[in-house]
């Protein structure tokens, strides 16, 4: 899980510097496609219940699972870019928010508080604790700063398959759920609206936009339970998880 998680990450740090105004989401799926291949794993996205593309990119107010196209990136923009990638049969997931060129102090404030709180989610993976601390370590950080949790997609549990038991909410009562154990593997990913948490589903069936209209963003990692602390699959090779 850790190579196909390496894969990811560096995936991501490209699409990062990749995505400037002018630049089409499909474009940062053609680049990712490739590098995915080339290194021997397959994107895990591509065909899942028939999804269409090897990344979700979603732009300003659509919060997750939006389909690339040959809409160009803007001055300003928000894109949150989720990657996937399999390899030896097991996967690798993460998500990031990008601010497009200059973006206005409000984005840059949004994307360090949702990065923020999955840290803070982070910390609280360790044996013994409860599912729910991590979820509420999201929902705590995020509602003091004024925000709000979507509570209509969650986090998962991940391995051989994407999307495996348990769900991880954002929000929760902490103190409940089932104990963490050693060796759990979880994909921690808030998403954060600047307005309510309300969602809803697109035409095409995939795209998830926030109900109001206001921008939303998503940070995503693949973490392991041990006994010496949590561990991000999907760090960089030095450890950076600030991908």
């Amino acid at each position: 899980m850790r190579r196909a998680g390496l894969i990811v990450a560096e995936t991501l740090r490209d699409l990062r510097r990749m995505a400037e105004p002018g630049v089409t989401t499909r474009e940062l799926d053609t680049y990712a496609e490739k590098k995915i291949r080339a290194a021997g794993a397959s994107p895990t996205f591509k065909g899942y219940r028939g999804y269409p593309a090897s990344i979700c990119a979603s732009v300003n107010d659509e919060v997750v699972h939006g389909i690339p196209s040959n809409r160009k990136l803007r001055e300003g923009d928000i894109i949150k870019i989720d990657c996937g990638a399999t390899l030896d049969g097991y996967v690798g997931d993460a998500a990031i928010s990008v601010g497009v060129g200059k973006v206005p102090p409000e984005i840059e404030r949004l994307m360090g508080v949702t990065q923020e709180s999955l840290f803070r989610a982070m910390e609280k993976m360790v044996p013994g604790n409860r599912l729910y601390d991590v979820s509420y370590a999201v929902q705590e950080y995020v509602e003091e700063k004024g925000y709000s949790v979507v509570r209509d997609f969650c986090g998962h549990g991940i391995g051989q398959r994407m999307h495996e038991d348990p769900q991880v909410p954002n929000y929760g009562r902490p103190g409940t759920g089932p104990k963490l154990k050693e060796g759990w593997v979880l994909a921690i990913e808030p998403m954060v609206n600047v307005g309510n948490y309300d969602v809803q589903i697109e035409a095409d069936g995939w795209t998830v936009k926030t109900v109001d209209g206001l921008p939303s963003s998503h940070f995503e990692h693949t973490i392991a339970i041990t006994e010496q602390g949590p561990v991000v699959l999907t760090a960089l090779e030095d450890g950076t998880v600030h991908l």
